[in-house]
């Protein structure tokens, strides 16, 4: 399916791009089935998303009992997400085409009987179709393609205070006799350390956007009926609490972590609300090698490295879990010595020896 501009609308840049293919990726990744007619229900399988200068390209693969209504369900769902986000709402399908995936039909009708014939599980057949998926990305050319892994791998040396080891590269003249080969290959490392890089200008932009949205609106994430970024992707049992003012402190705090992280100087993360926008970094990156079919198990066990040597504990994940709410408070669990996870705390530093931003960290409540 090709989604375009509205006429007249200047071209998308590289950062307009990255947020399109976010939103779309984020709207298709809710959908799990679409009801058709007769209550016959058609399963979305698998989706990709290549965003050009002049619109997107959508790959949405289904299990229907008939093309016909693939083409249809396909046009609806993509037509209530256009409808709904308020970004997208004066885009327009220009084409969408529905048909067979060539291969896995001829494997159905070749073995339709016999060992190999497609699963029967629909688990199964979806990722059979995104092995295929992933093959030929949709809507970008393999120059596009190589030109993005070029440019993303230079930005590595900027994360000025993480070398290639960091993300768990080990060269051959690696001294270490415990390390008897690269774990992650240079390739894979660069990728992780630049992708990082590139996604601090779509972070920063991103959440200046959820700022002046909720500051529009005079609400707070639970009630804000506008498209967001990123605010909606922090533990939403405190959503409530995300207002204008908090986003602002949020951005502060962004701006003050990617500056260090691109510094030599970089030392520890300082408090919880650092923790959170570190894993919203992480997203982003992984979003935009997504998007171009750079992201790979390398790539992943890259970041995975990475992780554990800037994280002092994952405690923060906690906070996703509604179960483990007041944790930090839990006598049984005093001599985990976690720190306190309550939103008033999230902009106070760990120890003495750390420090947020003065904005960031104004005296106040977090929720005005």
């Amino acid at each position: 399916m090709d989604t375009v501009l509205p006429e007249g609308t200047p071209e998308l840049d590289p950062l307009q791009r990255e947020g399109v293919g976010s939103l779309f990726e984020k709207g298709l990744g809710s959908v799990e089935a679409i009801e058709g007619p007769d209550g016959m229900e058609v399963e979305l399988l698998d989706s990709s998303v290549g965003v050009y200068p002049g619109g997107a390209l959508l790959a949405i693969f289904v299990d229907a009992p008939a093309l016909e209504f693939a083409e249809d369900a396909v046009r609806e769902v993509v037509g209530e997400l256009l409808e709904r986000s308020e970004l997208l709402s004066e885009w327009r399908i220009e084409k969408c085409e529905v048909e067979l995936h060539p291969e896995l039909a001829q494997q159905s009708l070749d073995a339709a009987e016999g060992p190999d014939a497609p699963p029967v599980d629909p688990a199964e057949r979806a990722a059979r179709h995104a092995e295929a998926a992933s093959a030929e990305f949709a809507g970008l050319s393999a120059e596009e393609v190589e030109a993005m892994r070029g440019k993303v791998r230079a930005l590595a040396p900027r994360l000025q205070s993480f070398g290639l080891e960091s993300f768990g590269y080990r060269s051959d003249d690696d001294e270490d006799d415990d390390v008897e080969e690269p774990y992650v290959e240079r390739a894979d490392a660069e990728l992780a350390a630049g992708a990082l890089v590139y996604a601090i200008d779509i972070l920063v932009d991103q959440l200046f956007d959820d700022a002046e949205t909720l500051a529009e609106e005079h609400d707070n994430v639970a009630e804000c009926d506008d498209p967001l970024w990123l605010l909606d992707q922090l533990p939403a049992q405190f959503a409530v609490h995300y207002t204008a003012n908090f986003a602002r402190r949020l951005l502060v705090q962004a701006v003050d972590l990617t500056a260090r992280l691109t510094r030599p100087d970089f030392e520890h993360l300082s408090c919880v609300a650092e923790e959170l926008i570190l894993k919203l970094l992480l997203a982003e990156a992984e979003v935009t090698l997504d998007t171009y079919g750079l992201l790979d198990d390398g790539v992943k066990a890259a970041w995975e490295a990475f992780a554990h040597e800037v994280y002092e504990d994952f405690d923060h994940e906690w906070l996703y879990q509604p179960a483990a709410d007041g944790i930090d408070e839990d006598p049984d669990v005093a001599h985990l010595g976690i720190a306190p996870m309550g939103i008033r705390d999230w902009f106070t530093p760990f120890n003495e020896g750390r420090s947020v931003h003065p904005y960031a960290g104004a005296e106040g409540e977090a929720t005005t």
